[in-house]
């Protein structure tokens, strides 16, 4: 069993930046994909980034202004967010997947072991 936690949330102005961390814990697998997710109240979660292999992928909102990282020494993987939008509100969820396959990796459904969130408003 994979435990996440997700930290780092908060509210921010337009523009501005926030990074988020996941601390993994639990059992460990040598190989798997991690996630970024976030998901608005009524709408569907959607894949933001995610990293595999040392390789990254992310969405088409976020290139450019998200960056995903991990430090496998401290099992802990971040999302640092810059030029924050009104429309990057939502709950930010990481998650793992044992069974990674390129091309969907920012699929939900694929993930295993998702944490609880942690909220992020941006204010314009």
């Amino acid at each position: 069993q994979v435990q996440l936690q997700e930290s780092g949330g908060g509210s921010v102005q337009s523009g501005g930046s926030l990074r988020l961390s996941c601390a993994a814990s639990g059992a460990l697998y040598s190989n798997y994909c991690m996630g970024w997710f976030r998901q608005v109240s009524g709408k569907e979660r959607e894949g933001v980034a995610a990293i595999y292999g040392g390789q990254t992928t992310y969405a088409d909102a976020v290139k450019g202004r998200f960056t995903i990282s991990q430090d496998n020494n401290k099992n802990t993987l971040y999302l640092q967010m810059s030029s924050l939008k009104p429309e990057d509100t939502a709950m930010y969820y990481c998650a793992q997947d044992h069974f990674p396959h390129f091309g969907r990796l920012l699929v939900p459904i694929e993930y295993d072991w998702w944490g609880l969130g942690t909220q992020v408003t941006v204010s314009s």
